[in-house]
């Protein structure tokens, strides 16, 4: 076995060298999202797994559009840990992206990678 600091420092090389998905948005939380829904909010669903190539390919883009629209709501969903949440919102495959305008679904897209075609599902919700 290793000594504790020679562990340690193991750890922390693997964490900063491995790459990661980062989140764009808030982890979902049913509560928040119907109180977003509620109020009519513009809303982005993101559902995501860190093995997922194509996920990590959208992440950018996602967070582009964040910035572009301040207040878009974004929920990122986890697409391996919230089976519920999929089965809500009838997902059956990670990089799903889903636009809401209020309680009323807009929009959907799985796979898509080119920053275009998002920023128009997006643009739906406005």
């Amino acid at each position: 076995m290793f000594p504790k600091t020679f562990r340690n420092a193991l750890l922390i090389a693997a964490t900063i060298a491995m790459p990661s998905l980062a989140s764009a948005g808030q982890p979902f939380d049913a509560k928040a999202f119907q109180t977003s829904q509620a109020a009519g909010k513009s809303i982005l669903v993101d559902v995501t797994a860190p093995w997922c190539p194509t996920c990590k390919q959208q992440r950018p883009i996602v967070e582009e559009i964040e910035k572009e629209h301040p207040d878009l709501v974004v929920y990122d969903v986890d697409f391996d840990t919230a089976k519920d949440v999929l089965r809500q919102f009838r997902v059956q495959q990670q990089s799903t992206l889903i636009v809401f305008k209020g309680e009323k679904e807009v929009a959907r897209s799985t796979g898509e990678t080119d920053p275009a075609p998002l920023r128009s599902l997006v643009s739906k919700a406005f």
